[in-house]
């Protein structure tokens, strides 16, 4: 997928559990076109998550894809998110809203930036590439994002959140962090 995408409606997807099925919605009056789009693609991808959703994201701060996350909890999936402290504390930030509804948080102790952006959905498919999940990114820059079934590169991607969501346990922080 390319980004800068085409802003379109996104209201189809973004659906709560019990409501009517993602698809084009006859329904909605909004003035964006009701089209596929790179964002759309990419809700799609996540969306399509039944039973994990790992996320290792620097900058989170674009509501259609916290509204996703959220949508995904609400419907039983296990979330893990993992971040970098320094950018979850912005305005704007998604995160506080995934800790709200109980989806489970972890992040550095400010030992460098936490700079990768990925997402590996059902432990099968990886979401991978330059994209923050930030509207502005999303809307203004030119990014891309992989999504793929390769089973070698899911567990390379896997095995990296996994070190990095036991390092950020808080119950190894330490009050006084060494710098590296």
């Amino acid at each position: 997928l390319f980004f800068p995408s085409q802003v379109t409606c996104t209201e189809a997807l973004l659906q709560p559990p019990g409501a009517a099925p993602a698809g084009p919605s006859v329904d909605c009056l909004c003035s964006l076109p009701h089209s596929e789009s790179s964002l759309s693609r990419l809700l799609r991808a996540l969306l399509a998550a039944r039973v994990s959703l790992e996320l290792c994201l620097f900058a989170f701060s674009n509501p259609q894809l916290g509204r996703a996350v959220r949508l995904l909890h609400q419907r039983g999936v296990r979330v893990r998110v993992v971040t970098d402290c320094d950018y979850m504390a912005l305005n704007g930030s998604q995160i506080g809203l995934l800790r709200k509804a109980g989806i489970q948080v972890r992040h550095d102790q400010d030992l460098g930036y936490m700079h990768h952006k990925f997402a590996i959905v059902d432990k099968k498919v990886l979401i991978t590439g330059s994209l923050n999940w930030t509207t502005q990114a999303i809307q203004n820059n030119r990014e891309n994002v992989l999504i793929m079934e390769d089973a070698e590169y899911v567990r390379l991607f896997l095995e990296e959140f996994e070190r990095i969501w036991e390092e950020f346990n808080p119950t190894k922080y330490s009050f006084f962090p060494k710098k590296k």
